[in-house]
């Protein structure tokens, strides 16, 4: 009997190449397991439909052979074959076995290095510093927004794409918020649902290592253990915490202090209904993130690092999305009503402007505001700038800056 074919992992990025001598579809894994990337030429692509864990060796040799007319397709079947499981990119022991080994390599490592330094922003930190201070402008400069000022939401696009909106969010901190610790509110864009990813580990950047709360890390851990993922994999990969830490380190040095919390998607409540905090376990999270601010507000500060709606080809949408035309115009209009409960600080009003449609609009900062006004209920915020950015020709990204208070 023939063997069935594998299951090819969904959790992979799939793209057109960008390269321009090498069509096709370009496959690479998001979690860094493997850091290989594969180009699947035109023809081949209808065929990776067939690694479903169903079809068999035998039914992909049919294919291949309708496909090219050549009674010669073992080999190209075989290395096809070889080549997606030597990447790790089918379900089975090769990737079992890459996938333990670097998830035991994160946990066991004493810092998080950084992931994203020479690609999303320089890796020299001469470099870096001479690239924020351009681009920065006067952050960390008294400003209209610092009176009572409890923390700021900044995009986490990358920088190149959003500097207008990580300038206004970064110009409402003061030098004064130098020795405060920052609670660092961060989409978990792979993480588990209903689960809060910690981390006890110092957030290495090229400026140096950023101080990680670990006696606020482990009060979280020990009041809320169902929904906290200690030492998540995801802090290794994830690019929302990262850039607002080189922000931070930029203003207030490289030991800037912080308490990373990765936030995953409220997935019940958005697609079974209820609250979020109608999980006991997301509760127990929210009054513990809400007693420790309560007793320590005078040393904490808060940063989120959200974007907003994800619309175009790119995100599974039917139609080529352009900046405020077309049916963007909808889209900002509704996220200007998301954004005015944000403001009010009303978490659920905001929500009840997320849930229907399973969020449509895609809002991935979605958690981590809710999260944020559901443990600090007395904040209101100001919209200091919203945009929108073409993350590729067909695919729109929506993001801003805010500033919180503390309502008097």
């Amino acid at each position: 009997m023939s063997k069935p074919l594998p299951r090819l992992r969904m959790d992979l990025d799939f793209m057109p190449s960008p390269v321009e001598d090498r069509p096709g579809l370009m496959i690479r894994d998001p979690f860094h397991y493997s850091d290989v990337t594969l180009i699947i030429p035109p023809p081949l692509v209808p065929v990776l439909a067939m690694f479903d864990g169903e079809q068999t060796e035998d039914a992909m040799c049919r294919v291949l052979l309708d496909m090219t007319g050549d009674v010669r397709v073992g080999e190209l079947q075989r290395h096809l074959l070889e080549s997606l499981e030597q990447a790790g990119f089918l379900v089975g022991e090769r990737f079992e076995e890459m996938r333990a080994a670097t998830e035991r390599a994160f946990a066991e490592s004493d810092v998080r290095e950084p992931a994203h330094a020479n690609g999303a922003y320089p890796g020299d930190p001469n470099e870096l510093a001479a690239w924020m201070t351009e681009n920065l402008d006067g952050a960390a400069h008294p400003s209209a927004a610092a009176d009572g000022l409890i923390g700021i939401a900044a995009p986490h696009v990358s920088p190149d794409g959003g500097w207008d909106s990580y300038r206004a969010a970064y110009q409402a901190l003061t030098p004064d918020l130098a020795d405060k610790t920052f609670i660092v509110l961060g989409t978990s864009h792979y993480g588990q649902p209903e689960t809060f990813g910690l981390t006890r580990k110092q957030f290495v950047t090229p400026f140096g290592a950023a101080q990680t709360d670990i006696d606020l890390v482990n009060r979280l851990a020990a009041k809320a253990p169902r929904a906290v993922r200690m030492e998540d994999y995801c802090h290794a990969i994830e690019h929302s915490i990262e850039f607002q830490i080189i922000f931070l380190q930029s203003i207030y040095g490289p030991n800037v202090k912080v308490l990373p919390i990765l936030c995953g998607p409220f997935a019940k409540s958005l697609y079974v209904g209820g609250k979020p905090e109608d999980d006991e376990g997301v509760a127990e999270f929210f009054e513990a993130l809400g007693d420790v601010y309560a007793r320590e507000a005078q040393r904490l500060h808060w940063v989120l690092g959200v974007d907003m709606a994800h619309m175009g080809r790119r995100y599974g949408d039917e139609f080529a999305a352009e900046p405020h035309a077309g049916g963007m115009l909808a889209v900002a209009a509704r996220d200007k009503e998301r954004i005015e409960q944000l403001a009010a600080g009303d978490a659920r009003g905001f929500w009840d402007r997320v849930q229907p449609e399973h969020d449509d609009l895609k809002w991935c900062g979605s958690a981590p505001f809710y999260t944020f006004l559901s443990t600090v209920p007395q904040a209101v915020g100001q919209l200091r700038h919203y945009e929108h950015w073409n993350i590729d020709a067909e695919s729109v990204v929506t993001f801003g800056a805010m500033a919180f208070h503390k309502e008097l």
